[in-house]
């Protein structure tokens, strides 16, 4: 406790997901400490508002602001703050300790929450598909293991990580069962990204803000929950069994991103993904590394096989490929199914859409450089989304590939002719998601 005996005060560091969660069953109903305010970075407009009163409990009647990470060293020292919980996922271990070492200096202790003080008991099976690194292709083995589980007679419950980016009192929990679902929750493109697939699977859909009042009302209706990790997060829920996917297409990255090692090394299954788009030598190297952290991890290998919609040609054109959002920028990837796409296809060149790029979409390029020629798929506000669409519009593609989980044309105004890849999981290790999850679930 502090020196005169008063609660300790607290900032947690998020971008509106694990901050949250944390906050809910670590420190929403504790006395000895104060949250005075939550940080938010990665996602655009998230500071600036408050958690509200509905979800903070009774001792914060006026809810919680959420302030800019920026702003971290004046809420310290302005705000007496004896301790910061960095609260959110994929980045790099050295970026964590230089948060750290900013907390340190400033006057206040550095938290990280662990697994035992942050997830929630089901009182039915729970499968968790997790990741090393944001694009690993959490998305494609989420639903492969919904197949297996299906094919077993299992209704299944997909819980799918926090993207609360709208009012967040009217997101302590939502479910979707149907495209309808989404319009009337006015969801983002990353949600509709990460919610589409799974509702053409025909499966039940959760997500929210109380992730406790969530696993209530999932565990109601159905046999098994299949939680989808975002980023490379740590699941909320204790598994029964945990499903981490590694990318040999950013090897290395496994062992130095935060959680994306502590996946790693918590893992019941490593899924080696994209082994047809890596270098042998990349992937035997992945497999030591797993060997080495997590000796007791069964391993299953798996191609990302691409196609592309029926009647797509993009031979001897000029295309352009947009990416899934997150991937592109805190993901860091370079490229990804699109270009790999296009490229097989005998694309003539890819378009580089900087020099049209307008608004919101110009500004993500200047926040992140590395993404080069490609146009991440974002679409966190109405005006993003127009950004988005007016990017596209305006620039010399002779073809758009939409190489994202979901069919843009369906929410944004595209007006070039547009095709779509898809990409899915083929397993071709001799061991199966289907007979571990068989063994072990006794399906």
């Amino acid at each position: 406790m502090p020196a005169d005996n008063r609660r300790r005060r607290v900032v947690i560091m998020g971008a509106a997901g694990r901050d949250f969660h944390n906050f809910n069953v670590r420190y929403r109903d504790d006395e000895r400490s104060e949250i005075v305010a939550f940080t938010a970075t990665q996602i655009p407009g998230i500071e600036g508002r408050v958690y509200p009163p509905e979800l903070a409990g009774s001792s914060y009647p006026g809810g919680i602001p959420i302030e800019s990470e920026d702003e971290l060293e004046y809420l310290i020292r302005d705000r007496e703050v004896d301790e910061v919980v960095f609260s959110y996922s994929d980045i790099s271990h050295i970026q964590v300790m230089h948060i750290a070492s900013r907390v340190l200096a400033a006057g206040a202790d550095y938290m990280l929450l662990g697994p035992k003080s942050t997830t929630l008991e089901a009182r039915i099976p729970v499968v968790s598909v997790c990741a090393v690194r944001t694009g690993a292709g959490k998305s494609q083995t989420t639903r492969a293991v919904t197949r297996v589980l299906k094919d077993a007679g299992k209704k299944v419950a997909v819980i799918r990580h926090p993207m609360p980016y709208g009012r967040l009192a009217d997101q302590v929990w939502q479910r979707f069962e149907t495209f309808a679902d989404m319009d009337k929750h006015d969801c983002t493109i990353e949600e509709r990204e990460e919610f589409e697939p799974h509702l053409h699977q025909g499966s039940i859909v959760y997500a929210g803000v109380d992730y406790g009042e969530i696993l209530k009302r999932a565990q109601e209706e159905v046999d098994v929950i299949l939680w989808d990790g975002g980023n490379n997060d740590l699941p909320f829920y204790a598994p029964d069994i945990h499903i981490v996917v590694a990318d040999p297409l950013r090897l290395g990255h496994e062992t130095s991103y935060h959680p994306g090692e502590t996946n790693l090394r918590m893992a019941d299954v490593v899924v080696i993904n994209k082994v047809d788009s890596a270098q042998i030598k990349d992937v035997e190297a992945l497999r030591s590394t797993i060997e080495s952290a997590n000796p007791g991890a069964e391993i299953v290998e798996a191609n990302s096989p691409i196609s592309l919609e029926e009647g797509a040609d993009l031979n001897g054109k000029k295309v352009l490929v947009v990416e899934d959002g997150p991937t592109l920028t805190h993901g860091e990837m370079t490229y990804g199914a699109g270009v790999v796409a296009a490229r097989r296809a005998g694309a003539a060149a890819l378009v580089d859409p900087r020099g049209w790029a307008t608004g919101t979409i110009k500004a993500v390029y200047d926040k992140y450089p590395h993404i080069g020629t490609l146009l991440p798929a974002m679409g966190y506000s109405d005006q993003q989304r127009e950004d988005l669409s007016a990017t596209i519009n305006a620039s010399d593609a002779d073809v758009v590939l939409i190489a994202t989980p979901i069919d843009l044309r369906r929410i944004c105004d595209i007006q070039k002719p547009a095709v779509r890849a898809f990409y899915e999981l083929e397993e071709i290790s001799s061991r199966s998601l289907k007979d571990i999850l068989g063994e072990r679930l006794s399906l």
